[in-house]
């Protein structure tokens, strides 16, 4: 299979996991306060949750290395993910509902690193930037429809969530059956990287000294500039909240409302991946800027400038999950990816259970206090980006 054809077909993996997961997303906020969940419980579950969903790579990202078995990593998080979403619907009880919703991030940190490695060996022949954004921007397709089938089926059965998160099983049951005849088409993709690409030079390098070798001290600054890019980044679980607490929609309006910011999120990926592939790390600043300004519009009691900043966030968002990923591969031997797809995962993961928290609590107390907050936080990000040097690629 040609790399292009791989990345696409990855792609469609992606599709089908996100009509599954971004479909309960989208809801997860108005579905924690449903059974009584207050903005800070919303804040720290969702930011416990991504902080899961990244920290736990810190051991599945080496073990990925270690054990050379991405496949299975990949196919297991996968399993996990689409069958706790379903699992989700039929719950009544606040503390199952957070568990969860924490559950279905376990299995993105079991796959991720090795998903994210398995893919950059393939973006080493089609280029690191527009690999990853085609990759992400099919991802957003299926976040697009997703939670679009949330709100179709949120509106045909009053705002009952059983039979919404119920209608995503079948997704799911389709991204095990690609994933598995995937890995039949090609069983190692890393000879994409080592045969294919241009310079083929990491293929040369001893495994167990790739394996066991430290990573770049560059690739540790960019880890610093993505934590904390990230803490000052909101989750929607609290942007969903504020939107229905404040009676500005209805919650079957929400998963619309996150589609849109899915879209948004794909063409950003799209845009910053093709900037990439000529700028460099310059294309990155952008990622600070956004971030600054999403709580400034989005916690605002006018609907339109919420929906723009709910666009904003999925802007800043594509960004995060598809250039910030391409940066890694650029930086890091093959030897060594998927364990710095872990490190990075667990600093961000920090980030998102310290900014989930700070965002939640600081939205009960002052809003103008968190915009200020949040807008600090982008400018040390920005200046520690200006301060990082980059391989243009």
């Amino acid at each position: 299979m040609r790399p292009w054809r791989f990345v696409i077909w990855f792609g469609a993996v992606s599709l089908l996991a996100d009509f599954v997961y971004e479909g309960a997303r989208s809801i997860t906020g108005p579905l924690l306060a449903s059974l009584g969940a207050s903005a800070l419980v919303v804040g720290v579950v969702t930011g416990a949750g991504e902080a899961v969903a990244l920290g736990l790579r810190l051991f599945s990202g080496p073990l990925a290395d270690r054990t050379g078995r991405f496949w299975g990593w990949t196919i297991g998080g996968y399993t996990l993910t689409v069958v706790t979403v379903p699992l989700l619907g039929l719950t009544g009880v606040l503390w199952v509902a957070c568990a969860l919703v924490i559950a279905e991030r376990v299995g993105k940190a079991v796959r991720s690193p090795a998903k994210d490695t398995l893919l950059s060996y393939a973006t080493a022949v089609t280029g690191r930037g527009r690999g990853f954004a085609v990759h992400e921007a099919m991802d957003q397709i299926g976040a697009l429809i997703g939670p679009l089938t949330v709100a179709g089926m949120l509106a045909l059965t009053g705002d009952h969530y059983a039979p919404a998160l119920g209608v995503l099983a079948a997704p799911g049951v389709a991204v095990l059956a690609l994933l598995v005849w995937l890995r039949r088409r090609v069983p190692k993709p890393a000879m994409y990287e080592t045969v294919m690409a241009p310079d083929p030079v990491a293929g040369a390098e001893d495994a167990e000294t790739a394996v066991n070798g430290r990573l770049p001290g560059e690739f540790w600054r960019y880890a610093a500039f993505t934590a904390t890019t990230t803490a000052g980044l909101a989750t929607f679980g609290v942007l969903s909240f504020h939107l229905v607490e404040r009676g500005l929609l209805t919650p079957s309006w929400v998963p619309v409302l996150y589609a849109a910011a899915m879209a948004v999120d794909g063409v950003a990926a799209l845009v910053t991946g093709w900037a990439y592939d000529r700028l460099g790390s310059r294309a990155l600043v952008v990622l600070p800027l956004l971030a600054a300004a999403v709580p400034a519009l989005a916690f605002t009691r006018t609907l339109a400038v919420v929906v723009i900043g709910s666009l904003v966030w999925g802007a800043a968002m594509g960004i995060q999950e598809s250039t910030l990923r391409a940066t890694v591969a650029d930086l890091v031997p093959p030897g060594r990816r998927a364990t710095a797809y872990g490190v990075l995962a667990g600093a961000v993961g920090a980030a998102s259970l310290v900014g989930g928290t700070l965002v939640g609590g600081l939205y009960n107390s002052s809003i103008p206090l968190l915009i200020t907050v949040v807008a600090a936080i982008q400018v040390a990000a920005l200046a520690l980006l200006l301060t990082m040097q980059v391989p243009r690629p």
